[in-house]
């Protein structure tokens, strides 16, 4: 089965805006059904191919990611070399946004369940970069992530540590071709955009808005997990490695 023909068999249930009956239960299950075909008919050329036709608000990457180190919201370290190994999803917000970002929580929250429904959860991480540090620390991340159904086992909200310019984690907005801008109020003037990072830290992908299909991006993402990248001491087995593991055969 060719891979445009997976990628429809999926689109069926939709998007679960969609899914008043169904639930996200049946979106993960639609998934693996979607997943569940020869391993070499998920080559990332040829979901990349795929999603380039059908995936309007897809945009394929190939270069180094731009690297960070910050702080989740127990003051620990996180740097993207730090998660090396792991396909990372990667999405910008700030908490006191009063209507996309909550919407843009919203779909990476939806996109975390299909994920960690698969044994895809040990194999990527989900990161949000606040761009408004000042006011996003501690109890406010925690509280952010539980409100909008974020999963902390492979989920971590990042803001700057304390001493660093206010405007440390918009630049590295701006490095990865976002724009953030403060107006009155505290108000931020931005643009919606879901990044993903390869085991090997390079930026491979950008899904713009928030009307693409969730599991194209899901898709994409497992056909990450499956190719043959560059050693890392981090490095997960791929899905279809995990999937044939617990077969009988």
């Amino acid at each position: 089965m060719s891979v445009p023909s997976l990628i429809e068999k999926a689109a069926i249930f939709g998007s679960p805006r969609r899914l008043p009956v169904l639930g996200m239960a049946a979106l993960a299950i639609a998934v693996m059904f979607a997943l569940a075909g020869p391993a070499a008919a998920h080559s990332l050329e040829d979901v990349d191919q795929d999603l380039r036709d059908k995936e309007q608000y897809f945009q394929a990457a190939d270069s180094a990611a731009p690297g960070f180190t910050l702080q989740n919201a127990d003051g620990r370290a996180v740097s993207l070399g730090d998660l090396g190994g792991k396909v990372v999803v990667l999405n910008f917000v700030y908490t006191n946004c009063p209507d996309v970002c909550p919407l843009h929580a919203e779909r990476i929250a939806e996109l975390q369940k299909m994920v960690n429904q698969s044994p895809m959860k040990a194999m990527v991480e989900f990161v949000t970069i606040t761009t408004d540090p000042k006011h996003d620390r501690g109890s406010v991340l925690r509280d952010y992530g539980e409100a909008h159904g974020l999963d902390p086992a492979n989920w971590d909200f990042l803001t700057s540590a304390p001493g660093k310019p206010e405007d440390a984690t918009r630049r590295i907005a701006e490095a990865y071709g976002l724009k953030f801008t403060r107006g009155e109020n505290g108000m931020q003037m931005h643009g919606i955009v879901t990044h993903v990072i390869d085991q090997d830290g390079r930026l491979r992908a950008r899904f713009h808005g928030l009307k693409f299909e969730p599991v194209n991006l899901v898709v994409f993402v497992n056909a990450l997990t499956n190719r043959t990248q560059k050693p890392h001491p981090h490095r997960q087995r791929g899905f279809w490695d995990k999937l044939k593991g617990s077969l009988p055969w």
